[in-house]
């Protein structure tokens, strides 16, 4: 099978990172993608992301954990990845803060789509939870995850997208603090995620599309 990676990281075009979320793939993909040009991983799974980077020790590649990441597990890959797209507990924040060697670069997730299904902070309790967090070594924080709706209608996932553009801003005149990275856009909605600051992209099956001849 020929990736569709080429037409999607012209589509990018260097705007945003594109992060492979490796449940699609396994680890001969993953060294096709990684020849193509994306050294970004990302795994939902402690068990999926243990057996992959064991197989992939020889790429140079930026580990990524992108789901939802439980507390007694995180011990087994906290010092092995490089970026966590899903803190929004107190709980997690502490356990990193006590088990990580050096500073773990965050991302906060915000329920964005106000589905109940979806994990992450509400947008309102954001601030209290980084003023509690503010002060943790191991955990620096680089800016926000969310997932819109899945939906054709993108007026609303543009709405989704543009609330994290609007905390960013609330945060920085509330806090002072700058966090620049915002991990929006998947399969369904990247080129609407773009279009409103994204810089992580994390995309899945667009990436195993057959090309069109």
């Amino acid at each position: 099978m020929e990736f569709f990676v080429k037409k999607v990281l012209e589509q990018v075009d260097n705007r945003a990172k594109v992060v492979a979320a490796t449940k699609y793939f396994n680890t001969d993909e993953m060294r096709e993608l990684h020849s193509h040009g994306i050294n970004h991983f990302g795994e939902n799974r402690v068990e999926s992301f243990l057996e992959k980077i064991e197989t992939l020790t020889d790429l140079d590649v930026t580990w990524h954990i992108i789901g939802t990441l439980q507390t007694k597990k995180a011990k087994k890959i906290i010092n092995k990845i490089d970026y966590l797209h899903s803190l929004d507990t107190i709980k997690l924040a502490t356990e990193i803060e006590k088990r990580r060697e050096t500073p773990l670069k965050c991302f906060i997730q915000v329920n964005i789509s106000d589905e109940e299904s979806k994990h992450g902070l509400e947008i309102n309790d954001v601030i209290p939870f980084i003023k509690e967090i503010m002060d943790f070594k191991n955990i620096v924080l680089v800016g926000f995850m969310g997932m819109a709706a899945y939906t054709n209608d993108e007026k609303i996932i543009s709405n989704s997208f543009q609330k994290l553009i609007d905390l960013k801003k609330s945060v920085y005149n509330e806090l002072q603090l700058d966090l620049k990275e915002l991990s929006i856009g998947m399969s369904n909605d990247y080129m609407i995620a773009l279009d409103h600051q994204s810089t992580f992209l994390r995309l899945g099956s667009v990436l195993y599309r057959k090309e069109v001849s």
